[in-house]
């Protein structure tokens, strides 16, 4: 199954990841598992920018799904340029989404992927609604 990231959403973070010679697998590719790697380090690094540290006791982001759409293989040596993306926010949840081009082939999608992201209370496990403040980041 192919999901589509929608045309409509709001650009809300950039990064730089150097590829790496350990992410390659014996095809001479980057490493499926690494996608999701790359696409959880810029979902980090991105709330991290907000101030939004991954704290056991108090609120923050989980994700319930995530996905990856492999257009063209990724090789080294060279660095992705991964561009987040929010859209859909509803009373706990927003979409994210991110795309993953070669810095040296700007507008190229080489893959693109994105998860339901849910804010909770992780000490009860529990969904919240979203706080104002990051519901007008994703909105």
């Amino acid at each position: 199954m192919k999901i589509q990231i929608p045309e409509v959403k709001k650009l809300v973070y950039e990064m730089r990841i150097p590829i790496r010679w350990g992410d390659m697998d014996a095809m001479g590719h980057l490493n499926n598992t690494t996608y999701f790697r790359y696409l959880e380090t810029a979902r980090i690094d991105w709330f991290r920018s907000l101030g939004c540290e991954a704290d056991p006791s108090g609120e923050g982001i989980v994700i319930v799904n995530a996905f990856c759409n492999f257009y063209r293989q990724l090789v080294y040596p060279g660095d992705v340029l991964l561009k987040m993306y929010a859209s859909d926010p509803a009373r706990c949840t927003f979409e994210s989404w991110a795309t993953m081009e070669r810095t040296n082939m700007p507008g190229e999608i080489h893959a693109a992927g994105g998860a339901t992201t849910v804010w909770v209370n992780f000490k009860q496990q529990k969904a919240l609604p979203l706080p104002d403040w990051m519901r007008q980041i994703v909105s």
